[in-house]
């Protein structure tokens, strides 16, 4: 006998309301395990994965892909095996101790534990029942949608799984799709023709409609104050050259960036009210007693903005793979709420689209935001008196944007000026 229990959309931290569900990773008759990765979904901050908190078998999913529900709801039923504890026992011996659930966030495997053989156990008063044919479930989606019998396929994936190639070759040609099935909601929509042409839609929900709320709500608090300067950074990038030669780098991908934030952090330390917050409720300024360093990321999903927490207690190489696994999470989708919590200055890198500046909104809660240029060959006026010449070097250019609230001119002034003094001659500060 098996007992149903309805998993409910939890609250993956922030205080988050709803969710979009996004991929399912089984299928209902799968056999899963606690901890088992349930089902990708979209927050307001990022994608999570959810796991598991029963074993069992999958009895239904009750959400289908690409809505939106509010925590709280039930979001799939798994039928659990009833057992009886042993009569030997004593009764606090007999109970079993609860299984803790991983952490929300990447994987930290790639091996499925989705059952791979053998027939599923029949249901008390029922028959056994043949093995289904195995898919993943975007193309199960696609063989309803066309109407494609599984079971009628030969499987050309690994391991024996149906792939989509396999429902292609099998669909009928020209023919729709059964008017039963409900097929997924596109990502756009197309409207009625207007003056500007034909129109098209798309919705904004989740991390971009986070941000895009975050961004006006920043623009029309915080009073804005942006500074520039142009820095020469060859000496800079000749020191790079040289620390990646260095036996301790050969496996860190210390890239400029790393440099210009470890020139930020040097400049903070002679100015933490850059890192402090302004508390409107209680009228104070708060000054965290470390730097939650965050590090802009733009993503197909939006922007996101995650922290390498206490980075100003990291040497170079540390602050290089802090900032190298945040950029690739960031890419892989698996951004996780509490990596973009409590940060307290951010970096937005806007050289690497070839942009020479521009003027960056604070991030929500935080006192500066620092934008790095792009790096580019250009013809500058070195040496002094006699020996003032033109010489090809590498130059960029660095944005300061600051609340006003916070820090007056001069102190802003100062932030970005030490930055520029560090990476303009690194020797002192990066020893």
């Amino acid at each position: 006998m098996s007992t149903p229990q309805q998993f409910l959309l939890p609250d993956v931290g922030e205080g988050l309301t709803e969710a979009e569900v996004v991929t399912w990773h089984v299928a209902v008759g799968d056999t899963v395990e606690v901890n088992q990765t349930l089902v990708d979904i979209e927050t307001a901050k990022s994608v999570v994965e959810l796991p598991s908190p029963f074993a069992g078998q999958v009895l239904a999913l009750l959400v289908p892909e690409g809505q939106t529900v509010d925590v709280g709801t039930p979001i799939i039923e798994i039928g659990t095996p009833q057992a009886a504890p042993s009569p030997e026992l004593e009764p606090e011996q007999a109970e079993e101790e609860p299984q803790l659930l991983v952490g929300y966030g990447a994987r930290e495997a790639t091996t499925s534990r989705r059952r791979r053989g053998g027939a599923r156990p029949a249901a008390a008063g029922s028959t056994a029942v043949a093995d289904k044919p195995r898919a993943k479930p975007p193309v199960r989606r696609l063989a309803q949608v066309l109407g494609v019998d599984l079971a009628s396929l030969t499987p050309s994936g690994p391991d024996g799984i149906v792939v989509r190639t396999d429902v292609l070759a099998a669909a009928p040609m020209h023919e729709p799709a059964p008017a039963s099935v409900p097929t997924p909601a596109p990502e756009t929509t197309q409207a009625e023709p207007s003056p500007y042409g034909l129109e098209t839609r798309i919705p904004v929900k989740g991390v971009r409609k986070q941000t895009a709320a975050a961004m006006v709500a920043s623009a029309f608090t915080a009073p804005h104050v942006t500074e520039f300067v142009t820095v020469d950074v060859t000496a800079t990038l000749e020191l790079r050259e040289k620390v990646l030669a260095r036996r301790e780098f050969r496996d860190v991908r210390a890239t400029p960036l790393a440099f210009v934030a470890r020139a930020y952090l040097h400049a903070l330390r002679r100015t933490p009210m850059a890192c402090a917050r302004w508390d409107e409720a209680a009228q104070e300024i708060v000054v965290p007693g470390q730097v939650n360093l965050g590090i802009a990321a733009a993503t197909p999903r939006g922007l996101v903005v995650p922290n390498v927490k206490a980075a100003d207690r990291m040497d170079l190489r540390e602050l290089a793979l802090a900032i190298d696994d945040l950029a690739q999470t960031a890419r892989a989708g698996r951004t996780t709420p509490e990596s973009m919590a409590h940060g307290t200055t951010t970096i937005t890198n806007v050289g690497v689209f070839g942009v020479d500046t521009g003027t960056p909104i604070l991030n929500p809660g935080e006192t500066a935001i620092l934008a790095v240029g792009a790096i580019r060959r250009t013809p500058w006026v070195v040496g002094e008196g006699a020996d003032e010449r033109i010489e090809p070097r590498s130059v960029l250019q660095l944005a300061l944007s600051f609340d006003h609230r916070v820090l007056d001119g001069a102190e802003g002034s100062r932030v970005l000026a030490d930055t520029a003094a560090i990476l303009r001659d690194p020797t002192e500060a990066f020893l």
